[in-house]
């Protein structure tokens, strides 16, 4: 079979998004019979059939599910070597480390000094944002990033544990389980939850952008939320925390991506955990 090409994937990939060949012409940009082409090109060339195509719909195939996964980790694989290649040829390389706002458990600037001493040392750009860090690792947008276990989706990467801690609960004052000391997972059944922009996979609940919008929800009543014992040290009005005493501890973790070759990121993960 001769080498299939990203741009057949891409063309594949947005087919298979849309379910439609003339939105997916229209978001690539190029007209509907040569994309038509070009899938039905892909078809005989990997001998299977990715769509099945009626007068009123497209739908996946089996293999055409198999190709969707497989392909959209390929393009952003792809695009992760692009910007890891070309960040490499800086003249002045620098290493971008993402994290939550406050969510470096007090460490980050012990971590930051002892990796400015070290030999490898580079400048290091913080982008601070609460969703979308992994992702930023995964397609080379940053080198390393901190995240939370079990929380975050640490597919793809490999990760040191800097931190660990136990969970609380945050309530809104006049809850039902306010009065007590400590609660259990089993208490909070049926109360509805967050859900984080990098949750893992399978993980429901009520989309939450930032701490604020989480913040204000409970002070409102329409959500709880299970959380590192550090996030409720320092709560505004209208809020309390209590131990959730089955709750499985939250890790900070130092994450990177699993093939990165860089040494100044070596550097920092060895920085990191000399602590």
């Amino acid at each position: 079979m001769d080498d299939v090409e990203t741009r057949e994937l891409r063309y594949f990939v947005a087919v298979a998004e849309e379910l439609h060949f003339g939105r997916a012409a229209q978001r690539l940009g190029i007209a509907q019979p040569p994309l038509s082409r070009a899938i039905r090109l892909l078809e005989r060339r990997m001998g299977v059939t990715l769509l099945e195509r009626t007068s009123r719909a497209v739908h996946l195939t089996p293999p055409g599910e198999v190709l969707l996964t497989e392909a959209r980790g390929a393009l952003d694989a792809v695009e992760a070597a692009i910007r890891r290649t070309r960040k490499a040829a800086r003249t002045t390389p620098r290493l971008t480390l993402a994290l939550k706002p406050g969510g470096d458990a007090g460490l980050l600037r012990t971590i930051l000094d002892r990796y400015a001493a070290s030999p490898d040392a580079i400048p290091v750009d913080l982008d601070f944002r609460v969703g979308g860090r992994a992702a930023m690792v995964r397609d080379g947008r940053a080198d390393l990033a901190l995240l939370h276990r079990p929380q975050n989706d640490l597919t793809g990467l490999d990760s040191d544990d800097l931190h660990t801690e136990d969970q609380v609960v945050l309530l809104p004052e006049g809850h039902r389980l306010a009065e007590r000391a400590t609660v259990s997972m089993a208490d909070l059944h049926g109360e509805p939850m967050p859900r984080w922009p990098e949750a893992r996979p399978g993980v429901t609940g009520h989309p939450v952008a930032d701490s604020n919008q989480l913040l204000h929800l409970i002070q409102l009543g329409r959500l709880i939320a299970v959380v590192p014992e550090s996030v409720g040290e320092y709560l505004p009005p209208g809020l309390i925390s209590r131990p959730v005493l089955d709750a499985d501890p939250a890790t900070l973790v130092l994450a990177w991506s699993q093939t990165s070759t860089s040494r100044e990121v070596a550097a920092f993960v060895r920085a990191a955990v000399a602590g």
